[in-house]
């Protein structure tokens, strides 16, 4: 298993939404500016992750990504999976250009699928959830915003109550009553 700049973004942004979870969803936009990764490069990655049921996506206003399943659940080995499914199951086995596997390849193959094993145990171990209890540790803040869900209704326009006269005639009858 490799870990790519790929599988550390979503792995980052995956962190965001399980940080502002009860917040409701998050927009990519938002999490693109908090972590200075481009916003067709997120578009990207959480189109694969939606594909494999980890996030879901909430449209129109106050829409965004939101988990698709409990972060406790979420292990980090399925987040690198999702967006990095190539890299991740690549051999190590090195090939020479007439297509025969490379001395070197051969005689550590073993050894690198014994590592290549116990990383993948080892991030399956990690959970979405305790990753977020360690930023939280750390001192992350999280801002509260406000949910945009549904729709909105009208503001309630409270008349203006005033004392002044509203035409000519009402403030020559003002003038003449106050003699």
């Amino acid at each position: 298993m490799r870990i790519t700049t790929k599988s550390r973004f979503a792995v980052t942004a995956m962190i965001d939404i399980a940080l502002r979870e009860q917040s409701g969803p998050v927009p990519l936009g938002e999490i693109a500016l908090r972590h200075h990764i481009s916003l067709s490069y997120l578009e990207q990655l959480f189109s694969k992750l939606r594909q494999q049921g980890l996030v879901e996506s909430t449209r129109g206003p106050g829409g965004g990504y939101s988990l698709g399943r409990s972060a406790q659940t979420i292990s980090m080995a399925d987040i690198i999976l999702a967006v990095d499914r190539a890299s991740a199951t690549q051999e190590h086995i090195r090939t020479g250009e007439n297509g025969s596997q490379d001395l070197a390849g051969t005689l550590t193959n073993d050894l690198w699928s014994v590592l290549d094993i116990k990383m993948t145990e080892h991030m399956h171990a990690i959970k979405l959830s305790s990753l977020v209890s360690d930023q939280l540790l750390k001192g992350v803040s999280v801002e509260s915003r406000k949910t945009k869900r549904g729709v909105f209704s009208k503001p309630v326009q409270t008349p203006v109550r005033t004392t002044a006269p509203n035409s000519v005639f009402a403030w020559g009858s003002s003038l003449l009553s106050q003699n």
